[in-house]
């Protein structure tokens, strides 16, 4: 995992020139797109713009609909789609452990997307290959999965078979999972959709892929698997360099990724990742006037959002990407520190930012003078969560366990 920083001026200028391979509106005879520049409204004066260049290519407002890392897409934006392209190489090859070339993806709306995305080409997969109708599939995932998924079982017309986790782990458990697929396939299951978590959003957590599928393994299922990485992917692999949930791994077909997390990039740029040869499954043949035809979800959207994440990561490189995570875990460790002075349970994954405290140790005054997110909104909750983002500073991270003490004990000191 390694590819080299690029200076500002680098990236500005290979945004700019990026820009000059796309059509320009304000340049070209232009009359076949439902699509402009933006608004005048919003930019009266696009002069200013010149030495701002992701500005620039908002202001130009590329369309990046398609997979432009399958199929040919709409030439008139060619400039930005050539940085997408490069973007999903970063991502599947240096952080997802791809082979060169051997894999697709595009960026998304966000994390939600990517996972119905993963799921849609997944049935469609058991559908073509195997000859399996909805009715004989499953999605199969633990209790503290995303909501998205769902969401992807509601519209995809599928069974949701949900596995709880131990209280103090966070891991499936493995009997009451054996048990889920046996009593699926006792009523006419035949392939189960698999998703596995590199950072569940309340608690961080990472699931154990290798037992579980050697589980699978062992009851001779059918399955296929996708990795939701959308708290997880531009973290864990910079801190957990042996783990087991990328392209490395031969069970895994897919992966979700969230840039406007960890990367702190603008919201609406979830990565999907698969391998290659997947997303042919979720080609939409009547999508005719679109140049290459569409496998994505979401159809028409923004190419300023895949250039605002591909100039995140070369300003940084690998390098700057593990010393930013490491600065984030740092400041981790000293809440966690500052908890166990406490006597604050909390549950916590090994290399991940994430802090799930008890609820019954934290007073509701403090989760919300600190805006900590607890696992329910209707009842009590049972943990409130803390991430340790780039805002959170060591001065924030002081201030909450000093009024933390405080509330717990309130006596005057001595």
């Amino acid at each position: 995992m390694f590819w080299k920083a690029m200076a500002a001026s680098g990236y500005q200028a290979a945004v700019r020139a990026a820009l000059h391979h796309n059509v320009r509106y304000s340049l070209a005879d232009v009359m076949g797109f439902p699509g402009s520049f933006l608004d005048r409204s919003i930019y009266p004066d696009g002069e200013f713009l010149l030495d701002k260049p992701l500005l620039a290519c908002l202001r130009e407002n590329p369309n990046h609909i398609g997979c432009h890392t399958l199929t040919e897409s709409e030439t008139a934006f060619a400039g930005t789609q050539a940085l997408e392209v490069d973007l999903i190489r970063l991502c599947a090859e240096e952080i997802a452990g791809a082979a060169p070339g051997c894999y697709d993806g595009y960026v998304a709306s966000g994390g939600t997307e990517c996972n119905i995305e993963a799921l849609w080409m997944q049935r469609n997969a058991f559908r073509t290959v195997h000859g399996l109708s909805p009715t004989e599939l499953a999605i199969v995932c633990s209790e503290d999965t995303h909501y998205s998924v769902s969401k992807a079982a509601n519209l995809l017309g599928l069974d949701l078979l949900t596995v709880p986790v131990g209280a103090h782990n966070r891991q499936m458990n493995l009997p009451s999972l054996r048990q889920l697929l046996l009593e699926a396939r006792s009523h006419g299951k035949r392939g189960f959709l698999c998703v596995l978590n590199m950072g569940t959003t309340m608690f961080g957590s990472v699931d154990n892929i290798d037992a579980f599928t050697c589980l699978l393994d062992g009851m001779e299922v059918s399955y296929r698997i996708h990795i939701d990485a959308a708290f997880g992917g531009f973290i864990y692999p910079f801190t957990m360099q042996t783990h087991r949930f990328d392209f490395r791994n031969p069970r895994v077909d897919s992966m979700t990724l969230d840039a406007h997390k960890m990367l702190q990039a603008p919201y609406g740029t979830g990565i999907f990742l698969a391998r290659k040869g997947l997303m042919q499954h979720v080609c939409t043949e009547a999508a005719t006037y679109v140049h290459g035809k569409d496998y994505t979800l979401c159809g028409s959207r923004s190419g300023a959002n895949a250039v605002g994440v591909w100039m995140i990561l070369q300003a940084y490189g690998s390098e700057g990407g593990k010393a930013f995570i490491c600065s984030l875990l740092d400041r981790t460790d000293r809440l966690c520190q500052g908890l166990d002075r406490l006597g604050v349970s909390y549950f916590r994954e090994p290399g991940m930012n994430v802090v799930a405290m008890r609820a019954e140790h934290i007073p509701v005054e403090v989760a919300i003078r600190f805006t900590l997110v607890p696992d329910r909104h209707e009842g009590s909750p049972c943990f409130w969560k803390a991430v340790v983002m780039d805002h959170v500073s060591e001065d924030t991270i002081a201030r909450f366990l000093a009024v933390l003490s405080q509330a717990r004990d309130p006596s005057p000191l001595p």
